[in-house]
């Protein structure tokens, strides 16, 4: 097993940790996680080819889609509706 998918499975097992303590305990470790996501998702997308690195995309995309829509809402503005 490659160092990347290494460090990939402990960050799944670390995100679920963090997911599992209290709300008020998450920012922390959680930004954290959030940082390190995308350089790890890159690695392995470099080791491992392009569908692998959006396999891993698409897991932290599933796993931290909720803090990733309010950071998308907080950068570009709440979505309009055409009614």
């Amino acid at each position: 097993m490659s160092w990347t998918i290494l460090l990939g499975a402990l960050w799944v097992i670390a995100a679920t940790v963090v997911a599992l303590l209290p709300m008020r305990r998450q920012y922390a470790p959680g930004l954290v996680l959030l940082i390190l996501a995308p350089v790890l998702i890159v690695a392995i997308g470099i080791e491992h080819g392009m569908l692998v690195g959006l396999l891993a995309l698409a897991g932290f995309v599933s796993m931290f889609r909720n803090p990733l829509r309010y950071l998308w809402r907080k950068a570009f503005g709440p979505a309009e509706r055409a009614e």
